[in-house]
């Protein structure tokens, strides 16, 4: 690792903790000597960077703004990747965040990096992710952060129609659709809808609330447990039904 990248690093990791880390914690994370992390701090502290604390006890840096942009190419090609796949394939205004996004990083970005960036390979397609997707897509984000029951109008695959008041915990994109995750109070159990077959979502001004077993994470965990469970008999993803729908 160059020292220019370590230093970079450093000031990283000493930002992103509450508490002080020693100079022999340090050496071991960069894989060298406890001299080497003395002296640059030394050179961090020289140029500015508020880095407080002392040799045997420890450092740790206050706010401190990083210069934008110290990135590698791959960085940044995961960076403006992800932004363009929420643009695409989420509501408006994250779209919009994105878009902004995606012209600050491109507005600054080095002259090398900017001609490797123009051929970049990946191309995110939004054919899957339609106006009305990006509109239900925003009501639901909203209820989600708002803790607010929604009611679905919605449609099966046997093309039934429904109308179900839910307790939405989370949006899941599985790589060709968005799902909503939630807790049907008609079911008394976890759900999940596709975004691209509700008809309608009607905001309530009805609160829910989440507990230890009625969360998103719990509803990953248990999905987890029934796949392992499945494969562990030797039964594969796509030869079982999937987590129930509506």
């Amino acid at each position: 690792m160059h020292k220019s990248e370590r230093l970079f690093q450093l000031v990283n990791l000493l930002k992103g903790r509450r508490l002080a880390i020693t100079a022999k914690t340090l050496a071991e994370r960069f894989s060298v000597s406890e001299r080497t992390i003395y002296r640059d701090i030394q050179h961090l502290q020289s140029s500015g960077v508020p880095i407080e604390g002392e040799a045997g006890i420890g450092y740790h840096i206050a706010d401190y703004p990083l210069p934008p942009m110290m990135f590698t190419y791959d960085e940044l090609t995961a960076l403006l990747l992800g932004s363009k796949m929420v643009d695409a394939w989420t509501d408006t205004h994250l779209g919009e965040n994105a878009k902004s996004a995606i012209a600050k990083i491109e507005a600054v970005l080095p002259k090398h990096l900017k001609q490797q960036h123009d051929h970049s390979p990946y191309l995110v397609s939004s054919f899957n992710h339609g106006p009305q997707q990006k509109v239900f897509s925003a009501r639901l984000r909203s209820a989600i952060e708002s803790k607010n029951i929604v009611v679905l109008h919605y449609q099966d695959v046997e093309s039934r129609q429904t109308r179900r008041p839910v307790e939405p915990l989370g949006l899941v994109y599985w790589g060709g659709k968005w799902t909503l995750i939630a807790f049907c109070q008609l079911r008394h159990d976890y759900r999940e809808f596709r975004l691209d077959r509700i008809l309608d979502v009607e905001l309530t001004e009805q609160h829910f609330a989440c507990h230890a077993q009625k969360n998103l994470s719990h509803y990953v965990a248990l999905v987890k447990a029934k796949y392992a469970a499945l494969a562990a008999k030797g039964i594969h993803g796509a030869d079982c039904d999937g987590p129930a729908e509506g």
